[in-house]
């Protein structure tokens, strides 16, 4: 079972650059963490100060309740895998998965069971004798994941291992590293830029920006009730639309265009004081008709992304990306869309934060379901 770990006002600076600004988290014993960001939001640069191949500029790490600022990368009993494989040239993929086992002396028949165990899990068995240059980068990295897993350490930390992996092979590794995790309950601290593995392997996600947390929640909530613009327009293939609005009486706003609100917003919005606002809608929760919508516009753009067509449609002061089903919308057709309001979100304007919801979410889909519509 993994242990507890705790970042209080954890500061990274390289000179006069600020690489992460007062990161607090706690991680639970046995949790599936996911650092999510793109790149230069600091995820990998936590990640190492977590394993001690980074020094904290100011602030608190504590590893299961104990002060780790001081401690040793190789006194911290973590397993790492890396982005880059940084395996033995010289060695086979055998003494490769077993060199840091067999240089603690553990006993060879505990070796010989851990071994096995990776090969089978990683199907690496074919492939035992051969050196690293006979090896393709998929493997390597398969390799590299193996050598980490005989560890058995209370911390798994992985920074990006899928990247060099082909489609298959990472839906296939995706699986098998949440089997692990649940085999062995180690603390979990994985960093990507894929919101595909992060909607599907963690139990909560950190969503990183500029070296700030934008947001800490299970997938599900991240994706339905994300806390600010950053968070909306991230997550999400295509990402949220994000439109300037006005709440006139009991109607939004929406360039020259405007549509009546639920009396549930309405007065939501109302009790909130906020009148200029930034209204946010995803493309799968517009309906897409020939008449009577809520707003309308002209389709610019078409994409396939297979079961459905991502539609670029011009409003007149701004654009939208809505998602359909039907291949007859053709650029210059005139589209009229009706809007979801149990999955509208509305942002203030002047921090870009989530203003709430008078709907409370209703138990259902699972986080597979939620993103395979997108």
């Amino acid at each position: 079972m993994g242990k507890v770990i705790q970042l209080s006002n954890i500061v990274k600076k390289y000179d006069d650059s600020i690489i992460l600004a007062g990161i607090d988290l706690t991680i639970k014993a046995g949790e599936r963490i996911v650092l999510l960001g793109p790149s230069g939001s600091g995820k990998s640069t936590l990640l190492r100060m977590i394993a001690g191949l980074e020094k904290i500029t100011d602030g608190e790490l504590f590893l299961d309740g104990k002060l780790a600022n001081q401690v040793s990368c190789g006194e911290r009993d973590m397993a790492m895998v890396f982005q880059n494989y940084a395996l033995y040239p010289h060695m086979s993929v055998n003494e490769n998965i077993t060199f840091a086992l067999r240089s603690n002396r553990l006993d060879k028949r505990e070796i010989e069971t851990r071994l096995n165990e990776a090969l089978d899990m990683l199907d690496l068995k074919p492939y035992q004798t051969r050196l690293p240059k006979e090896l393709s980068g998929g493997q390597r990295q398969r390799v590299a994941l193996a050598r980490a897993i005989v560890k058995r350490s209370e911390y798994f930390l992985l920074d990006e291992p899928l990247s060099n992996l082909d489609v298959r092979l990472r839906l296939d590794a995706r699986m098998e590293l949440v089997k692990i995790h649940e085999m062995y309950q180690q603390t979990f601290v994985y960093v990507t830029h894929d919101q595909i593995e992060a909607m599907t392997m963690a139990h909560r996600i950190v969503l990183l920006n500029e070296g700030m947390i934008q947001m800490v929640d299970t997938p599900r909530n991240v994706y339905l009730r994300p806390t600010n613009v950053f968070s909306a327009t991230f997550i999400g293939a295509p990402g949220m639309n994000i439109l300037e609005a006005q709440l006139r009486s009991n109607e939004l706003v929406v360039g020259n265009q405007f549509f009546t609100l639920k009396e549930e917003w309405r007065k939501f919005l109302l009790e909130k004081g906020e009148f200029h606002l930034l209204f946010g809608i995803r493309p799968e929760h517009f309906t897409l008709v020939n008449h009577g919508g809520d707003l309308q516009g002209k389709v610019i753009y078409r994409e396939l992304l297979g079961q459905n067509y991502a539609l670029t449609i011009d409003l007149g002061e701004s654009t939208i990306i809505a998602l359909s089903e039907e291949s007859h919308w053709k650029i210059g057709d005139t589209a009229h869309l009706l809007v979801d309001q149990k999955n509208c979100h509305f942002f203030s304007k002047s921090n870009q934060m989530n203003l709430g919801y008078p709907f409370t979410l209703e138990e259902g889909e699972s986080t597979n379901e939620i993103f395979a519509s997108i």
